[in-house]
């Protein structure tokens, strides 16, 4: 192949990439800001303001979440304290 073929299909290479970027963008648009979201909020702001500062999560809520938190916590250490010795084995 000659540089001016590599070049040719590289830029054909390149210009499918950014279509499909494009394409891909207008996708993600649809999902992640909707308009008719943007409007609901615009009309009812103070409400939706209210109601977060009233919510208090119960009890049962709370025990939940920390121990979820905790499992995870828990795992993600013991993911870093398996890595720690699969790469000291590694070294010796």
């Amino acid at each position: 192949m000659t540089s001016e073929e590599i070049i040719k299909q590289l830029q054909k290479e390149l210009e499918h990439t950014k279509q499909e970027l494009e394409k891909t963008k207008e996708h993600l648009k649809k999902y992640t800001a909707p308009s008719y979201k943007k409007a609901y909020y615009e009309k009812n702001k103070e409400e939706i303001k209210m109601k977060k500062k009233e919510y208090k999560p119960t009890d049962d809520q709370r025990k939940k979440w920390a121990r979820t938190a905790y499992l995870n916590k828990k795992e993600r250490i013991a993911k870093e304290k398996a890595e720690m010795e699969k790469s000291s084995e590694q070294e010796i």
